[in-house]
């Protein structure tokens, strides 16, 4: 066979559902480079995407010695996701270094509405199952209420969902939107009276010593509590240490930038292993956007409504859209809860509230993903 031969051959391989995914993948390069919508993940994702789904393509599968052996992506997925979830436990190692848990400190009981803001994922792993999906695919599925991408990563892999792909896409996707979605979400529940509510921000100095023993103690307390999510939180919570302790410096600085670089890199392209069209385009995969941006919006109304309970039982009240910021996503939902505190009344800085909140969520999340497959990894 000629080079023309052959090369006519792979084109009559493509199939409309190839096609399907190198639109998908350009349009998250599109998306990761025009609007600037999570690029370090997308792009490597989208560009992993095309590769995936080409014909007889190499990064799959190659032949060595006349023999046929695993490509480059697959070799970086079974490796960094599928045996150990090497990659995402790495990742937090690094997210930990750069989180400030002052604020969290400075005003502790903002603690709880991290919690609360998790009931998006119990709410949605019931509605997933309600409509068809098993209960490891359910619970995959419902961290995407998280709104912590290698949490949802991690889970789904652990509990060996046969819908990685589209859960990672549509988790990365939604925390992207969280500016839209969000908003959207505290309108429905909140009046404008609610909104305009200010709180005084008076900080509690927090002392070197507090914050080297907080992620100690959060490791020990979430061990005894949660002991599947010792991984999860145990990396995060040594990412953290290595910030506050101040003799670390180099390695802390390389954790947030370096290391995380890195494996965001790799994390994107191992993704795309799971991206080939005969996995990725089922009806599957449009349940799971309806029910990923319901984990969302579940999460933002979870956190409001708690805010609005305290404020019953308290004199000096919560803006209940610091609730809110009680996801995962930092910083994006505390900025976002101060746009609108600003937009209600401008002379209302809700900022260090809700980023109080949001580093809580930090912590909840990966502690909701140890709940969740300390419940469910028996499944398997």
């Amino acid at each position: 066979m000629d080079f023309f031969d052959f090369l006519l051959q792979s084109f009559k391989e493509i199939t409309w559902q190839n096609l399907v995914m190198f639109a998908i993948g350009f349009l998250l390069i599109f998306l990761a480079i025009r609007f600037k919508v999570e690029p370090s993940l997308l792009l490597p994702i989208g560009f992993g995407a095309i590769l995936v789904n080409i014909p007889l393509s190499g990064v799959l599968t190659q032949m060595i010695g006349g023999e046929e052996a695993h490509g480059a992506i697959q070799i970086l997925y079974n490796f960094g996701i599928s045996m150990g979830e090497l990659f995402p436990l790495l990742l937090f190692i690094g997210i930990g270094a750069m989180i400030d848990f002052g604020p969290l400190l400075s005003n502790p009981k903002l603690i709880f509405f991290g919690a609360a803001a998790q009931v998006g994922i119990f709410v949605t792993i019931i509605i997933a199952t309600a409509i068809g999906f098993d209960l490891k695919d359910a619970a995959s599925i419902g961290i995407i209420g998280a709104a912590d991408g290698p949490t949802t990563i991690l889970v789904a892999n652990v509990l060996k969902s046969q819908y990685v792909g589209p859960i990672t896409v549509v988790a990365y996707s939604y925390m992207a939107l969280v500016p839209i979605i969000q908003p959207l979400a505290i309108k429905m529940v909140t009046t404008k009276k609610e909104r305009k509510i200010r709180m005084p921000y008076n900080p509690k100095t927090v002392s070197k010593t507090a914050k080297v023993i907080f992620p100690i103690a959060v490791t020990l307390i979430a061990g005894l509590i949660a002991p599947e999510s010792l991984a999860l939180v145990g990396f995060l919570m040594f990412g953290n240490l290595l910030r506050e302790c101040g003799v670390l410096d180099g390695l802390a600085e390389t954790a947030r930038t370096s290391l995380v670089n890195l494996i965001t890199l790799l994390l994107g392209l191992s993704i795309a292993f799971t991206m080939q069209a005969k996995d990725f385009l089922t009806w599957q995969t449009v349940m799971i956007m309806g029910l990923g941006l319901a984990a969302f919006v579940f999460d933002t109304i979870g956190g409001v409504l708690f805010a609005k309970v305290i404020n019953l039982f308290t004199k000096n009240k919560i803006n209940p859209m610091v609730g809110a910021a009680g996801i995962s996503a930092f910083p994006m939902s505390a900025r976002v809860v101060q746009k609108m505190g600003l937009e209600a009344d401008p002379e209302n800085h809700l900022l260090m509230h809700a980023v109080s909140a949001n580093v809580s969520g930090q912590i909840a999340s990966v502690l909701a993903g140890g709940v969740i497959l300390s419940l469910f990894s028996g499944l398997l």
